[in-house]
């Protein structure tokens, strides 16, 4: 466990790296226009993924990042998803063919805010507009707390197969340090009912680095997960960014945890997770081996976007919803953020794109040694560089921060050609990729800290 390398290195501010370049530099000069012709040329054969945003939660969770919304009423939900229908068509007739899709993932805020009946309009509207595959995988975002028996039924009902729950901690002191009590019965009554209704795949979302969490509430936390045996966890460190949220202002800054303290609360859980079975995938996931995300990793083919790390494949990703991301060939588009703004462009009938990203060929070359680095915690410049034409040399854009690296023991390099990040610095694949970073110096202050 090295510690000594979190206290030289976890105080960065970094990108995730779910996408390069990442959402800072996006740019009102790629909008509507752009949108519609990228959308145009999408190949008919080739499947698609569509990720679905829903910004409404009943209560206000203080260390979320997300965007969202507080509503104790019905009808801004069901107005909102009329929306997302007609956006959903919209979309559709512009590709001007009906895309394949291997893949629908929706996220929020809280989608099972939505009624049973909504909820399944809305995916029968997406089924009607677009070919799901018979296969595909149907994610949804869960708060435990609110999931009810035909909720849970009216999922399986709409055909989704695997489901993501909010746990971060167990710790009563760290949920009211964070406005969100729920209880361990709450959380494993929810998995007793997916189960039921025939939703098996399970993910957990953990946190560590709360207010108040100590490395013990943290092993207790994670014990009790295991023994409700998710498939999958996402363990990931809180980013406190009250500038961007201001809700996180609520949040006791003297209570958070500091850089080492984070470090070994992040590393505990890890060693925990192996040890009851679960495969490590890069450098914040866990899964059960039988999994399709630990066998993507063993056969080399994961993948990461903006859900983190994934076996999906599709190149192209459909973004509806208020602060949706698509992913083109092209580049990236984004909708426009607040909920009465994207309804506006939707009534006038015009895709709500609010800026984006038109790719270069040095941004491909750079995504793609990023995203294998993140994977694979390993490099191979030489061959990366080769696909695209680019001399393995000039892949390098921090020389100084890769050499420190190196010197401290967290990376090996052989020549120019490979490069390893050693086991036990998987935590700090973040500030290796930046080494390869060709933006970031125009957007530190918006990420979070490594550790």
């Amino acid at each position: 466990m090295r510690s000594d390398l979190a206290q030289s290195y976890g105080h960065d501010r970094l990108p995730r790296y779910t996408s390069y370049p990442t959402a800072p530099h996006f740019s009102p000069a790629i909008g509507e226009p752009d949108y519609r012709m990228w959308l145009g040329s999408l190949p008919p054969r080739q499947p698609a993924s569509i990720y679905v945003h829903v910004p409404f939660c009943r209560s206000m969770c203080w260390y979320c990042g997300c965007h969202t919304s507080v509503t104790k009423k019905d009808n801004p939900i069901a107005v909102y998803t009329s929306g997302l229908r007609a956006e959903a068509h919209l979309i559709a007739e512009t590709i001007g063919h009906r895309l394949p899709i291997s893949h629908i993932h929706f996220g929020g805020g809280t989608p099972t805010i939505m009624t049973p009946e909504t909820f399944a309009d809305l995916v029968g509207a997406l089924r009607f507009s677009y070919f799901v595959l018979p296969d595909a995988e149907i994610a949804v975002e869960i708060d435990p707390r609110t999931l009810t028996e035909p909720i849970a039924e009216g999922l399986s009902y709409s055909g989704v197969n695997r489901a993501s729950l909010g746990v971060q901690s167990f710790d009563p002191v760290v949920q009211r340090a964070i406005n969100r009590l729920q209880t361990f019965e709450q959380t494993a009554t929810c998995v007793e009912r997916l189960r039921r209704a025939g939703v098996g795949r399970l993910n957990f979302n953990l946190i560590y680095g709360l207010p108040l969490q100590t490395t013990q509430s943290c092993l207790d936390t994670v014990a009790k997960c295991i023994e409700l045996r998710p498939d999958r966890l996402w363990v990931f460190g809180y980013a406190h960014m009250p500038s961007f949220k201001k809700h996180q202002r609520k949040i006791d800054e003297h209570a958070l945890p500091q850089t080492v303290e984070r470090h070994l609360q992040s590393e505990l859980i890890a060693e925990a997770l192996v040890d009851a079975g679960y495969v490590r995938i890069g450098f914040d996931h866990f899964a059960l081996p039988r999994d399709n995300l630990a066998a993507a990793k063993r056969e080399g083919r994961l993948r990461r976007n903006f859900q983190g790390y994934t076996d999906e494949t599709a190149e192209t990703l459909i973004g509806l919803g208020a602060s949706a991301i698509g992913r083109m060939p092209q580049g990236f588009a984004q909708n426009v953020v607040l909920t009465r703004d994207y309804l506006a462009r939707i009534a006038e009938d015009r895709p709500a794109t609010l800026n984006g990203y038109a790719f270069t060929g040095d941004d491909r070359f750079r995504a793609d040694l990023i995203e294998r680095l993140m994977c694979d915690m390993a490099l191979d410049l030489s061959k990366i560089a080769r696909s695209h034409g680019r001399d393995p040399k000039s892949a390098i854009v921090d020389r100084s921060r890769l050499d420190s690296l190196i010197a401290d023991g967290a990376v090996t390099m052989d020549g120019d050609e490979r490069l390893f990040v050693r086991k036990g610095a998987e935590f700090l694949v973040r500030t290796v990729a930046s080494a390869f970073d060709a933006h970031l110096a125009q957007s530190v202050a918006t990420h979070s800290r490594t550790v």
